[in-house]
């Protein structure tokens, strides 16, 4: 009994070596972290080719995709779009209206869409020398199909299937794209994309990236810090700042201003003095007392039109005394004749009457 149980300790002991090396000269495939990082995010979809100059017309095929791939699909705007039946042409990466007559269209219509808001493309047409897209519903309404059948009564008059539907008021707008030949040229969905670039984002994610990608890069890292430059317009203040708690609208001489107030003591107080639709000044109130202003222009926007308006308007000539509105053009009011106006008919003579005797009324009236 006791040779079987040494030569079981003397078998354990060899073995127990050779279980150490094995462990050693295996390699242990390694596994994955789970702390390991994530893959990179992909990055940017490259722009396409351009387009070439010898392009063929577009087939049919490419219309039919581009209709599909474009129609109810979600962008966001890079540039203003004014309501009514007047939209946004482009060509060669230019907008037409733009500057003081796109300025003029906006106050008298409206906006459509301002840069950063959300919109749909709800409806694509290629035409012969251009391409359209209706923003959000369009400039004009267009009925359904159901609202276009008509049922005739038993008096062969017409009679509504809806009449109590009510149609509403269009408050979308359009986007015309021109191309350099007289014709649409062949091209994918993402050449197209890039042209449409200057007035329609593809790629932004949300409204704030959106307008933050049309203003200056000085302008964006205020922004995206929550700082208030002078020389901002509105706009910009409400996307750095929000909407504000407080507005007063005052009147320093003859130039009014309203001051946008945000924060409440006990911390640091902003009063940013807007004119114009322009930042002039803002004052912060600091938590210790300290009061800083700054009326310094820190950023300048590219406001030419308004500028050349606005000296336009001082060398101008005052305008004669006129019965005529503002505004209201020469060619609608009434104009003399050029040629001499007849004299008004003179009306008949007086026919004297006789002053007595009898006649044939005197004689009936006597029977």
């Amino acid at each position: 009994m006791e040779c079987p149980r040494g030569v079981s300790y003397l078998l354990v002991l060899l073995l127990i070596p050779a279980a150490l090396l094995g462990q050693t000269t295996q390699p242990v495939p390694s596994q994955p972290s789970a702390a390991a990082p994530s893959s990179p995010a992909p990055p940017a979809q490259k722009p396409a080719p351009p387009i070439p100059a010898n392009a063929p017309h577009m087939s049919k095929q490419t219309r039919y995709e581009i209709i599909r791939d474009f129609e109810t699909q979600l962008v966001y705007a890079r540039t203003a779009f004014p309501m009514g039946t007047k939209g946004i042409s482009l060509k060669d990466g230019v907008t037409t209206p733009n500057g003081q007559e796109l300025q003029q269209l906006l106050t008298v219509w409206g906006p459509a869409l301002r840069p950063g808001d959300p919109a749909q493309i709800s409806f694509v047409q290629i035409k012969d020398d251009h391409i359209h897209f209706d923003i959000n519903g369009g400039a004009i309404r267009r009925k359904k199909w159901y609202q276009h059948i008509q049922v005739a009564g038993a008096s062969g008059m017409p009679v509504e299937l809806s009449p109590n539907e009510t149609q509403q008021n269009a408050h979308g707008s359009y986007l015309d794209i021109y191309f350099d030949k007289k014709y649409v040229p062949e091209m994918s969905a993402q050449q197209l994309r890039d042209l449409l670039f200057p007035v329609l984002d593809f790629n932004a994610r949300n409204k704030e990236e959106a307008y933050l990608d049309t203003v200056p890069p000085k302008v964006k890292e205020a922004i995206q810090a929550h700082h208030v430059l002078v020389g901002m317009d509105s706009e910009m203040v409400l996307h750095a700042k929000g909407k504000p708690p407080k507005k007063v609208r005052e009147k320093d001489g003859n130039t009014e201003y309203e001051e946008w107030i945000y924060g409440e003591p006990p911390q640091d107080v902003d009063f940013v003095r807007i004119v114009a639709d322009e930042v002039v000044r803002v004052e912060t109130m600091k938590v210790g007392g300290e009061k800083i202003v700054r009326t310094e222009k820190e950023v300048i926007l590219d406001r030419p039109d308004k500028e050349a308006q606005a000296k336009k308007e001082q060398e101008r000539p005052p305008n004669a005394p006129s019965l005529r509105r503002p505004g209201e053009d020469q060619e609608n009011v009434p104009k003399p004749a050029d040629t001499v106006s007849p004299l008004p008919p003179t009306p008949p003579p007086d026919i004297p009457q006789p002053s007595g005797g009898s006649g044939p009324g005197a004689t009936f009236a006597g029977h």
